[in-house]
């Protein structure tokens, strides 16, 4: 029988505390363009994107629309912003204030 991951794991722990000790959007960019494929990136861009454009309050088709996503993308992304843990709207707020 295989075990049930936790979590977060040690390994994310690992990852988390990695990406929080970069210093620059620089940094960020080439590490992040190192460790994740163009696809990869390029979701979580776009799931970022909607969750900008939800954040603005606009309705779920309009969002899925300008952000040329489903409304499963845009209704999965609405549930962690609604009922996360807080992840989205920390940085909503941070990048509303740079």
């Amino acid at each position: 029988m295989v075990e049930p991951r936790h979590w977060p794991t040690r390994e994310h722990r690992d990852l988390f505390a990695t990406v929080a000790s970069l210093r620059t959007k620089e940094e960020a960019e080439s590490f992040l363009r190192d460790l994740c494929t163009r696809a990869e990136l390029d979701a979580m861009a776009h799931r970022w994107q909607v969750a900008q454009l939800l954040n603005e309050g606009l309705p779920y088709v309009e969002v899925a629309r300008r952000a040329h996503a489903s409304t499963t993308t845009v209704t999965r992304v609405a549930q962690w912003l609604r009922r996360g843990e807080g992840g989205y709207r920390l940085a909503l707020q941070r990048r509303r204030r740079s």
